[in-house]
């Protein structure tokens, strides 16, 4: 979680200014209800909707023959509301009345009706009154609302006020110039700001980019591109090795390409012009153009399937296998094979019988690669073992260990890379600097690790974990 202390002062106030005006604004709206509403049955309403309600109830008053009449509208508003209703005529007379309570009179004078416009809540009722004019007379009706609504009238000194108004309109220009002095210098603070910002970026992608202070409203900013420019200068240092080491490799495989085929093209002249005849020389020439010429089908097999790899095009065939026979098997062939009958190979297993689902092809070539770089780049009398165990329930253990000569921790870092070589390959340059890349590759193909622990001059241990599926 980020550290609150870490959080941009700016964006600390601006959120500090926005949760200070939300609250600001709920709770004057919440005050301004509380204030003026009252509760009617269609929920809240402004305490002026009495009055309003009021003034617009003419609209359902008719007379007919001398009598007034409420139309079926007003009649529902008055139940729906609990409203009570007085009509007066002109002489102060009531001459309709709906729900009236008995504490109101039959007789109004004119004083008495002025009086309603600016009246209390009286009586469990707040009276509001206006006129209805029909074709004969002006009638005045009073309706109650059992709601407790407050009326007051502001009266002010109006020579004042006009007097005030000059100073409240150059107090508002004295405002405005404020804020826009204020929009002005800070839009120019920020534009340094945002220009520093884009002259960075610019700078970044030219690898031209100089630290930048991280302090200041700025300060992630900063720290952002300050990041940015150390994993791009990484990343070109690394696509700079990268390019290094392809060169270097396609130098030595040029080289390696080459050095079979000369043997087999010098011999071969010598067979096609006839000029042997003893056939043990003969046979001598052809196992050595042999010998050449499945080293360079080696290295084109290898330069395959690596692209194979990279394009993710390799059909795996998997089978059941029993690891330890398969493993020891692997071992006994590795032996007979007449370049390491002299060498010391060991074979160790505290494993039972372990079934897993592998390629055979493809998984025997990476565990050979391992156990066959061991013999080769290392002095004759190094040992090499080779252990089977389980690592938990679910993962077997392939362990590759020798006494050699070990391997530094540079070379580590780049012992997977597709094209590097070790610096203790020139004793036995035959390698395509792809083994150990295709043998990663293959391990993680069946969902397995491999990983390398060295020491110069104390030896080196591989080690491959797959899963075992039931």
């Amino acid at each position: 979680m980020k550290n609150k202390k870490n959080i941009n002062p700016f964006f600390r106030l601006f959120g500090l200014v926005i949760v200070l005006v939300s609250a600001s604004i709920i709770i004057g709206i919440g005050l301004f209800y509380y204030i003026f509403s009252i509760p009617e049955p269609e929920g809240l309403s402004l305490a002026t909707w009495p009055n309003r309600f009021t003034d617009n109830f003419s609209a359902w008053l008719e007379e007919e023959n001398g009598e007034i009449i409420v139309e079926n509208k007003g009649m529902e508003y008055l139940n729906e509301y609990d409203l009570w209703l007085q009509v007066i005529d002109e002489n102060g007379q009531e001459v309709f009345s709906y729900h009236k309570p008995d504490s109101y009179p039959m007789h109004y004078s004119a004083s008495q009706l002025m009086e309603f416009h600016t009246s209390d809540y009286d009586n469990k009722y707040t009276v509001f009154a206006s006129n209805y004019e029909s074709s004969e007379q002006t009638y005045s009706y009073i309706i109650g609302f059992p709601y407790a609504v407050g009326k007051y009238m502001i009266y002010y000194n109006g020579e004042n006020i006009s007097r005030l108004s000059p100073i409240f309109r150059i107090g508002i220009i004295l405002i405005l110039g404020i804020v826009f002095v204020f929009t002005l210098a800070y839009g120019l603070w920020l534009s340094k700001h945002l220009e520093k910002i884009t002259r960075g970026i610019q700078n970044i992608s030219q690898r031209t980019y100089v630290h930048l202070a991280e302090k200041g409203l700025f300060r992630d900013v900063y720290i952002v591109l300050n990041e940015m420019n150390t994993e791009i200068r990484h990343s070109d240092n690394l696509r700079k090795d990268t390019e290094r080491v392809r060169r270097e490799w396609i130098t030595n495989i040029t080289h390696d390409v080459k050095t079979p085929l000369s043997p087999i093209k010098g011999y071969a002249e010598l067979l096609a012009e006839n000029k042997i005849s003893e056939n043990s020389t003969i046979q001598e020439y052809g196992k050595i153009i042999l010998k050449n010429a499945d080293y360079a089908e080696k290295l084109i097999n290898d330069l395959k399937l690596t692209y194979q790899f990279e394009a993710g095009v390799i059909p795996l065939s998997m089978q059941k296998i029993h690891l330890v026979r398969y493993i020891k098997e692997l071992v006994i062939d590795i032996i007979n094979d007449p370049a390491f009958s002299t060498r010391n190979i060991e074979f160790e297993s505290v494993a039972d019988d372990i079934v897993v689902h592998i390629d055979d092809k493809l998984f025997r070539r990476a565990i050979g690669n391992l156990i066959i770089n061991a013999l080769t780049h290392n002095p004759p009398e190094t040992s090499v073992i080779i252990c089977v165990e389980r690592s938990g329930q679910d993962k077997v253990s392939i362990i590759v260990r020798d006494n050699g000569v070990g391997i530094s921790d540079k070379e580590q870092s780049e012992l997977f890379e597709r094209y590097y070589r070790g610096t203790n390959t020139q004793e036995k340059p035959e390698g395509s600097g792809l083994g150990l890349a295709i043998a990663k590759q293959i391990i993680l193909l069946h969902g397995g690790i491999i990983t390398v622990k060295s020491k110069v001059n104390e030896g080196t241990e591989f080690t491959v974990s797959i899963p075992i599926k039931q």
